[in-house]
């Protein structure tokens, strides 16, 4: 005890609970950077010939290694305010002395989600590469495909399932407050249901990856900037109809110079 009267331990907590949101920060910035490092390095691998990389066996694992992290260097920047909401309530609660879990176990949960869409991608790429219409930044090559693609995800832009979702991904307080669960099972099954949102908003815009290419870096950072713009921005509704309808058109001319 010091000469307040406040115990070390409780004084090192307060400090954390005030740099909670720099730390947090920092840590995300750090994923991001390392991912998008790993996704590079992997990918420069998985263009050499697939015997070099140990055939038919490692080649899709090294492939689900990239795209997941790929995934989480574009995806969990973007849950920052979620994240941040959840570590904010989780100290709120253990005041209380509810039995609250790390915030780890909630990214887990968020993570969980964009696993699966990995193992997804994964799938249709190796599909692509069976067909042999990508080119070797990992783009689809075919207009028709190509731009089937655009106007797919340009409709969706449009939907009322992608507004719902969006929605939801831009009240994390509203969501999390509605939703609490206390425990590590309560914080994981809360990271699902807002990772499910947010694959909800953006699954068809981690597919345009497949047009502008895997590989190629200013198409990654440029998507990932948009997703957290959807997110974050208060115009964020129209921003994605806008988007939609672009993408639509796009996908239109595509086709059409293509034939």
């Amino acid at each position: 005890m010091n000469g307040d009267g406040v115990w070390p331990s409780v004084q090192l907590l307060e400090q954390t609970a005030k740099h909670e949101r720099l730390i947090v920060f920092v840590a995300l910035a750090a994923v991001a950077v390392a991912g998008l490092l790993s996704t590079l390095r992997l990918g420069d691998m998985l263009m050499m010939p697939t015997d070099w990389v140990g055939g038919p066996i490692v080649y899709p694992l090294l492939l689900f290694v990239m795209w997941w992290t790929m995934m989480m260097a574009m995806m969990l920047p973007s849950a920052a305010p979620a994240i941040l909401t959840y570590a904010a309530l989780r100290r709120k609660f253990a005041e209380r002395g509810a039995p609250v879990a790390p915030l780890a176990v909630f990214v887990s949960g968020y993570a969980m989600i964009w696993t699966g869409f990995s193992v997804a991608a994964v799938t249709f790429h190796l599909l692509l590469g069976q067909l042999g219409s990508m080119s070797m930044m990992m783009a689809i090559t075919n207009g028709t495909i190509g731009g089937g693609l655009l106007i797919a995800a340009g409709l969706y832009q449009m939907s009322a399932l992608k507004a719902a979702c969006l929605r939801k991904c831009q009240t994390p307080l509203f969501f999390l407050a509605h939703n609490w669960q206390n425990g590590n099972g309560g914080a994981f099954r809360m990271g699902l249901s807002h990772g499910l949102y947010c694959l909800g908003c953006c699954w068809v815009l981690m597919g345009l990856l497949f047009y502008g290419g895997v590989m190629e870096l200013r198409w990654i950072v440029g998507l990932a900037i948009y997703v957290a713009a959807e997110k974050l921005l208060p115009a964020g509704n129209k921003l994605s109809r806008l988007t939609g309808l672009l993408l639509v058109a796009w996908g239109v001319w595509t086709i059409y110079s293509f034939v």
